[in-house]
């Protein structure tokens, strides 16, 4: 395979359609699209296994080369119309080669086999929780200092945050930025220049509402006014595309320490 998450980032934001698309009930809340093809996704573990897995790992959690599961490429791609470019040309320039004698069905089958490990993943109860504490505390202390410690204090809102969440929610409370439920800010303003502020409830494409600061319910629709909705986690979702899987095992096993 190759460097897919590396020249993912080069490419612009996607629609969100795909692996990351909308689906229904706890698909959706996963973020998962259709489900794998189970016999494509077994024709392709043995493609993997013989072609990529040297480099990319036994399941595409990375080794010498990057890990898939995390690739915006594969997250974005449904039936290996985002893969099957990369797999076919390579990245030379970061090493990886050329695979251009897979045929269209090969490269169906690779894709729905990568699907399934980004599935195995991110649904929880399909597969066993590893040790994720294998980073260094030091290294994850000095990326702590370069990177978060603008916003975050390791004597203040995080003292003794690894006594209070197990290692693994720990590191996802990171990596996942927006879990929890966090109440959003959002500001509306309307036609005639009032701005309403508050607690965002709901915002698609049509509406948004709000409980303002007296309580009362107001909804509006989208093409009337202007949103600016806060977005506390804003630094979180960019480091999201910058840091390493070694980064966060650093991150992590340094925030562990916290006790």
């Amino acid at each position: 395979m190759g460097v897919l998450s590396q020249a993912s980032a080069q490419e612009d934001s996607p629609p969100a359609t795909g692996r990351g698309g909308r689906g229904g009930n706890l698909r959706e809340f996963l973020g998962l699209g259709a489900p794998p093809d189970a016999a494509a996704a077994a024709r392709g573990e043995k493609l993997y296994t013989a072609n990529c897995a040297f480099c990319h790992g036994e399941k595409g959690r990375g080794a010498e080369g990057p890990n898939l599961v995390r690739s915006t490429v594969v997250l974005h791609d449904e039936k290996g119309e985002r893969i099957g470019p990369v797999i076919s040309k390579g990245v030379l320039e970061k090493g990886m080669p050329a695979f251009s004698s897979f045929a269209e069905g090969q490269i169906y089958d690779l894709a729905q086999y990568l699907h399934l490990q980004v599935e195995l993943v991110a649904n929880r109860g399909l597969y066993k929780r590893l040790n994720v504490v294998t980073g260094d505390p030091k290294a994850g202390e000095a990326y702590f200092g370069a990177n978060c410690a603008g916003c975050h204090s390791a004597t203040g809102d995080l003292s003794h945050i690894g006594a209070r969440y197990p290692a693994d929610q720990l590191q996802n409370r990171f990596v996942w930025p927006g879990g929890g439920g966090r109440a959003r800010k959002v500001t509306v303003t309307l036609p005639s220049g009032q701005a309403v502020s508050g607690t965002l409830k709901q915002i698609d494409d049509f509406n948004v509402s709000l409980y303002d600061a007296s309580g009362e319910y107001r909804s509006w629709s989208r093409d009337a006014v202007k949103v600016e909705i806060e977005d506390r986690l804003e630094g979180h979702r960019q480091l999201l595309e910058k840091y390493t899987n070694q980064d966060m095992h650093n991150v992590t096993a340094y925030l562990v320490s916290l006790k």
